[in-house]
């Protein structure tokens, strides 16, 4: 879960990460009322949940009061990458000498958090890590004693070659790594964390995803989700108790389990398909919910076929079929389906479609096989 960066900043500032002052605003008339309170330059920032907001001309520096409303008033009727822009955040303009990176991650190869620190702030780290990651410094965290504050000091020391910054900047690390655990983060960054002409370090931006694993421990996190900001069908799938993530690819998937449906992309992949997305209907599945998730699935243009990839414990196969042939009977379904059914009622499943339009497959590399073709194989 994804939230904007005025939440960001508020969980910053309650923990005593130095941000700047600022306030968000939902329309140009607000955003004029928050320049007047904090005075003239102010910044204007776009908020949406996708990252290039500058280059979309989501970001501007504002000098007149005057311009303020009618700045804001574009901002605010953008839409970035897709996504509509729905708040501002008007900020008070920094004397910025230096911009640094600062961020934590989950490295799950080490099975431990991260602390990743670059003098190459203000650009997403991801084009650093590609093209200059020898400017990027990496400090693996012990998750039983956490960041040590030897570890922090010499990465501050590390960007900063001042004793006092480096203090700073340690403590800057040590509280975001605190809401990095309490608030069982999965990435949380300060890009760019700059240092001002009197020598103090601010954190100019703000990005925090939770872990949803962790929903169950932080039932206020809800509050803060915009599901305007996120895919309409995989808000639809987690409506409806369904795993689901859009792709680029041709074949959709309807998979149960994270690790079938995993192990299933990969051997498209391999067999030179593309996935239209990441689905997994769980370890139960009614009818409605296999026709729900036909439905989300055959709502991508993109889909040239569904490949239905079921391995029944808990989840019947005769209820997989049953839903397929409901969502065929009531829906214009035009892309081929391929089924590869196995394990609890799979005798009844295929019983069922037996005349039906299904193709079936006896093997899961048949089936994938099978669903590249008529694809059409490569996206």
């Amino acid at each position: 879960m994804k939230i904007h960066e005025y939440q960001a900043k508020e969980l910053f500032k309650a923990a005593g990460i130095p941000v700047p002052r600022e306030q968000v605003a939902s329309s140009p008339r607000e955003a004029v009322a928050v320049a007047e309170e904090l005075g003239l330059p102010v910044v204007v920032k776009a908020q949406v949940l996708v990252g290039g907001r500058g280059k979309a001309g989501g970001v501007k520096k504002v000098d007149r009061l005057e311009d303020v409303e009618s700045v804001a008033g574009r901002i605010l009727g953008m839409s970035i990458k897709g996504l509509p822009v729905g708040h501002v955040l008007v900020s008070e303009c920094a004397d910025i000498e230096k911009e640094f990176y600062l961020g934590i991650i989950v490295d799950r190869a080490n099975r431990c958090p991260v602390l990743m620190a670059s003098a190459a702030g203000g650009v997403e780290i991801e084009q650093v890590a590609r093209e200059t990651p020898e400017k990027i410094l990496k400090v693996a965290i012990d998750p039983g004693s956490g960041l040590l504050s030897f570890q922090a000091r010499n990465a501050g020391m590390a960007l900063l070659d001042d004793a006092g910054q480096a203090r700073a900047f340690a403590a800057i690390a040590h509280k975001l790594y605190r809401v990095f655990v309490e608030r069982d983060c999965s990435l949380i960054e300060i890009n760019p964390l700059v240092r001002l002409g009197n020598g103090t370090l601010l954190a100019l931006d703000a990005k925090v995803n939770f872990d949803d694993n962790c929903a169950f421990r932080h039932p206020g996190n809800e509050e803060m989700r915009d599901m305007s900001s996120e895919e309409p069908k995989e808000v639809e799938a987690k409506k409806a108790g369904l795993s689901y993530i859009k792709l680029e690819g041709s074949v959709g998937c309807v998979v149960n389990g994270a690790g079938l449906a995993m192990a299933t992309m990969d051997l498209i992949k391999r067999y030179g398909g593309e996935p239209a997305n990441f689905l997994d209907v769980g370890g139960s599945s009614s009818p409605e919910k296999m026709k729900t998730a036909m439905r989300i699935i055959l709502s991508d243009p993109n889909v040239k076929v569904v490949l239905v990839n079921i391995f029944g414990g808990i989840t019947r196969c005769d209820d997989i079929a049953n839903g397929l042939l409901q969502a065929k009977k009531e829906a214009d379904i035009t892309v081929p389906i391929v089924a590869r059914l196995t394990g609890t009622n799979a005798d009844k499943a295929r019983a069922l479609l037996e005349n039906s339009e299904v193709t079936p497959a006896a093997t899961m590399a048949e089936a994938v096989k099978k669903a590249v073709e008529l694809a059409g194989g490569v996206k």
